[in-house]
């Protein structure tokens, strides 16, 4: 923080935050078992989360996760993987955002280094050409995922940084928004991502590899990123800022 100018001593806005929490709904008796009625206005809550989400093995149009959110009031989340054609990417924002509602639902859009640049502009271009009001943010974890020699589930910060890069590049080509990003990360000093400042391998996962489910960037890792997506919005915003804000 000191490198960044900020003094966290005097810099009163960084004495407290304002905290939300979000996940997918994925199992619906929890979520059910957390829905409350809102006495005042009549709206349904999830109380499990602020935001929620449906992924992207639970967003068929006619399934059981899409028809529990369109009844909530929260804002929600859809996961756009690399299989979700721009059709049903309209019906699902039609079901789950039929006013249109600002702020009511975030994309996020997970397909992996390799097809990003191909398959997310055509999505993109329709949601914004429809006047969709939409956020849109990238997971660049989850579509980079693959398993190690050893076994381990792992993540390499190249890729994860090329879809990030590839994000921010084709929002500023388009004159839309990169509104953020989905990012599993840890201020530990876990070896289950490769490569970035820590030059991990694949022979270093087992050093201190701790996590039950998705690897995590470490904290140098984590730094790095930041980093770099500093660079990114700078030049979107040198570029596309004034138009966009």
């Amino acid at each position: 923080m000191k490198a960044c100018g900020i003094d966290l001593l005097d810099d009163g806005a960084l004495q407290g935050v304002d905290f939300y929490t979000s996940h997918e709904a994925l199992i619906l008796p929890y979520e059910q078992a957390l829905t409350r009625r809102d006495s005042l206005t009549g709206d349904w809550y999830d109380c499990s989360a602020h935001m929620l989400w449906v992924g992207d093995r639970t967003h068929q149009i006619d399934g059981a996760h899409v028809e529990f959110l369109r009844g909530v009031a929260n804002p929600l989340g859809i996961k756009v993987g690399p299989n979700l054609g721009v059709d049903e990417l309209r019906t699902l924002i039609e079901t789950l955002n039929p006013d249109n509602v600002p702020g009511r639902l975030t994309l996020i859009s997970r397909m992996g280094h390799e097809r990003v640049g191909e398959l997310l502009p055509p999505l993109v271009e329709a949601v914004r050409d429809e006047g969709q009001q939409v956020l849109w943010t990238c997971d660049p974890m989850h579509g980079n995922t693959f398993i190690a020699q050893g076994g381990q589930k792992t993540r390499h910060f190249d890729d994860i940084l090329s879809e990030t890069s590839q994000f921010f590049e084709l929002h500023q080509a388009l004159g839309t928004w990169p509104g953020g990003l989905h990012v599993e990360l840890t201020g530990d000093n876990v070896t289950e991502c490769l490569g970035g400042g820590s030059r991990f391998g694949e022979s270093d996962l087992t050093e201190n590899y701790t996590t039950i489910c998705d690897p995590r960037l470490n904290a140098t890792q984590s730094l790095d990123m930041a980093f770099h997506v500093a660079e990114f919005l700078q030049s979107y915003l040198a570029a596309n800022g004034a138009r966009s804000l």
